[in-house]
C-alpha cells in the first residue's frame, strides 16, 4: 500500500516531456514547448547542473565575480532574481526585459536548451558533483519537501535515482549528454569538489571563462563571501525567503552541508558498490575528474 501511494505521488509531481522529468507544479507546459526558440544573446550565461550539484553556490560565485555592487554589499538583489531558473520561472520574470548579461540557472539536458546556445558565443558553466553525494543530498531534499517525496528509505530512493524516476531524470544521462556534446557549446566544466577543495582556483577559472579580470582585493572578497558557510548566511544567496509551494509547512532547505563524502554516513557497503559498478559502466569514456572523499587530491 505504501509503495503504491509513493508511486502515485511520484506520478503526480513529475511531468514527462521529451524523455525528461520536470516538477509538474512548477513549470508551464506551453513554455516547455517554446524553450528551444528562446532568443539567446551572445552575452548570455547559463549555469547548468543536475539537482543538488552546486547551483545555488555557483549563482553566488558568478554574481560576486560580475557585479561590483553584489560584491561590496551595496546592492541587495537575491540570486534567484539575478540568475533565475529558466524552466521554473516561478517569479514570472520577463526574461526579455532583463539587462545583459542575462544569467540563467537550469537543470535542462543539452537537447532541451534554446538552440541559440549552440552559437558558441553565449557561455555555459556546467557544475557537476560525484553522484553519491548528489544522491544523498537529493534524498534529503525530496524527503523534506513532501511534493517531491518519492521514497521513505535510502534503498528505495537509490533505485529511483538510478532509474531516473526523479525530477531531472537520470544523472548519468545528464552529465554524459552535456559532455559528449560539449563541442556544440561554449562550455566550462567545473566540479563541486574543486570548488570545495580550492575555491580560489575555481573562482579564477570561472572569472577567466567569463572574461572578468579581478584585482587581488576583489578576488579575496569573492573567495571569502563565496565559501559555503558564508554563503549560507547571505540572504541574497541561501533562498531562505523563496516562496515556492513544495508542500512543506517549513521553509525549504536548499543548502544543507555542502561537504564531500557525506555518502559514507548513509550508504551501506553493498549500496556503495552497486553505485560504483553502475558508475564504471555508464561513465566509461568520460574523462571528467571525480572526487569521492575530502582527503583525495584533485
Amino acid at each position: 500500500m505504501a509503495e503504491e501511494q509513493a508511486a502515485a505521488q511520484s506520478e503526480q509531481y513529475l511531468l514527462r516531456f521529451k524523455d525528461f522529468n520536470f516538477i509538474g507544479s512548477l513549470v508551464k507546459p506551453e513554455f516547455i514547448e517554446s524553450m528551444e526558440d528562446f532568443k539567446i544573446k551572445a552575452s548570455g550565461i547559463f549555469i547548468v547542473t543536475y539537482p543538488k550539484s552546486g547551483t545555488v553556490w555557483t549563482q553566488q560565485v558568478v554574481n560576486l565575480i560580475l557585479y561590483d555592487k553584489h560584491r561590496d554589499g551595496t546592492e541587495n538583489m537575491e540570486n534567484a532574481n539575478r540568475a533565475p531558473w529558466f524552466e521554473y520561472n516561478t517569479r514570472n520574470i520577463d526574461f526579455n526585459l532583463r539587462p545583459s548579461p542575462r544569467i540563467f540557472s537550469t537543470h535542462l539536458p543539452y537537447y532541451l536548451v534554446p538552440k541559440g546556445l549552440q552559437s558558441q558565443k553565449a557561455k555555459i558553466i556546467y557544475v557537476y558533483r560525484n553522484p553519491k553525494d548528489v544522491m544523498i543530498s537529493f534524498y534529503h531534499f525530496s524527503k523534506f519537501l513532501t511534493k517531491l517525496k518519492t521514497s521513505n528509505t535510502m534503498e528505495d530512493f537509490m533505485e529511483k535515482f538510478l532509474a531516473g524516476e526523479v525530477f531531472s531524470s537520470v544523472w548519468f544521462d545528464h552529465i554524459k549528454g552535456w559532455y559528449t556534446h560539449k563541442n556544440n557549446f561554449n562550455i566550462l566544466f567545473v566540479s563541486f569538489e574543486e570548488m570545495k577543495k580550492d575555491l580560489r582556483n575555481a573562482v579564477l577559472k570561472i572569472s577567466k571563462f567569463l572574461g572578468k579580470e579581478l584585482s587581488d582585493e576583489d578576488m579575496e572578497s569573492v573567495v571569502k563571501q563565496a565559501t559555503f558557510q558564508n554563503m549560507k548566511k547571505d540572504p541574497r544567496a541561501n533562498y531562505e525567503n523563496i516562496s515556492i509551494d513544495f508542500g512543506s509547512s517549513e521553509a525549504p532547505v536548499f543548502l544543507r552541508k555542502g561537504t564531500i563524502g557525506d555518502w559514507k554516513n548513509y550508504l551501506t557497503v553493498s549500496q556503495s558498490e552497486k553505485l560504483d559498478k553502475t558508475f564504471q559502466e555508464q561513465m566509461e569514456g568520460v574523462p571528467l575528474k571525480f572526487i569521492w572523499d575530502m582527503n583525495e587530491d584533485f
